[in-house]
């Protein structure tokens, strides 16, 4: 989950485009002021003189507070000005200084870390490499079909599999609709290869990035693989992997199961889901495990999390690549 310095280049200078285009519309909206309010270019032209004049009042006298009449005359200018555009029918903040992050000022850092708004420029950089955006395209909930779910059940006194589908649809549905009011709902989302267990999880990415969060998905093998890369090659460019990994308002981690199971990989996920738990960000988990499967498999705090933390869907049908596969013959 590293940038190069090619796409860190690429973020800083967005930054620096911005900063201009702001900088010109800012000059631009103050030449329009001195024009129509004369008054105004005045008393910026006194506030300047001022400024001078304490600058060079401080120079010389150090240690003394003379000061504070310079700024209370600066500070009664400023509310002139103020009163001068609401009279004149402007916004009262229309000659401040003007920012698409008022946190960081376009500039991406707050002091040495990076804003919020450079963490999601990372974000958008990582899937556009990664092309979840333009697989989300077709991979949603307008092109979801329940007709793939048999209406017959596969036993007796069980819904059928697409009763049990619609069901889990519902349900997601919710967990779209409260994902902002309720903060840090989990699922973990079980059945066989070709079920539709990663369609799922990318139509409920598409509705959650339409609406501007940060959605991180990996399969398993790529997650404890970007761990391992940041836990032993510390340093090498992938410094913010763990913090998008922890932060991040949804993490998708597709198959888990598949990779191959140690020590290392039981601490991580258990730090992974545990801190996400505790700071309430959600997390989508697919697996071909069952729920028993899943506590033989990993450690007891980790299954303990899944029963704790977790709504369980479990999805059951006919392998739908194959069915598709049939169907594009015919």
């Amino acid at each position: 989950m590293a940038l190069s310095q090619t796409q860190f280049q690429a973020i800083m200078d967005s930054y620096a485009r911005i900063r201009h285009t702001n900088q010109m519309e800012h000059q631009r909206r103050k030449e329009e002021i001195y024009d129509a309010i004369p008054e105004i270019r005045a008393i910026d032209e006194k506030i300047a003189h001022i400024s001078i004049e304490a600058a060079k009042y401080q120079l010389f006298h150090p240690d003394t507070d003379g000061r504070s009449a310079l700024r209370s005359e600066i500070y009664e200018l400023s509310m002139e000005k103020v009163n001068l555009l609401a009279v004149h029918h402007y916004p009262t903040d229309y000659l401040d200084d003007i920012y698409q992050c008022p946190d960081c000022r376009d500039t991406g850092y707050i002091g040495q870390e990076k804003c919020h708004c450079f963490q999601q420029h990372i974000l958008d950089v990582l899937y556009d490499q990664s092309n979840l955006r333009e697989l989300v395209r077709t991979e949603n909930f307008r092109h979801f079909r329940l007709d793939y779910y048999s209406e017959r059940p596969e036993r007796e006194g069980c819904p059928s599999p697409r009763e049990n589908m619609r069901e889990i649809l519902a349900r997601c549905r919710r967990f779209i609709d409260t994902f902002e009011a309720v903060p840090g709902d989990n699922l973990l989302i079980s059945g066989n290869t070709g079920v539709g267990k990663t369609f799922l999880a990318n139509c409920i990415a598409a509705e959650l990035l339409e609406k501007g969060h940060s959605v991180i998905y990996m399969t398993a093998h790529q997650f404890f693989s970007e761990l391992a890369d940041y836990t032993f090659r510390r340093n090498q460019g992938n410094s913010d992997t763990l913090t998008f990994l922890l932060n991040c308002d949804l993490l998708i981690i597709d198959d888990l199961g598949t990779e191959l199971n140690n020590g290392f990989i039981n601490s991580q996920l258990f730090l992974c889901i545990n801190e996400r738990i505790l700071h309430k960000k959600s997390t989508i988990i697919s697996t071909n495990l069952s729920l028993k499967q899943l506590s033989q498999a990993y450690t007891e705090r980790i299954s303990s999390r899944f029963i704790e933390s977790y709504e369980y869907f479990h999805i059951y049908g006919e392998d739908i690549r194959i069915k598709k596969a049939v169907s594009s013959l015919d």
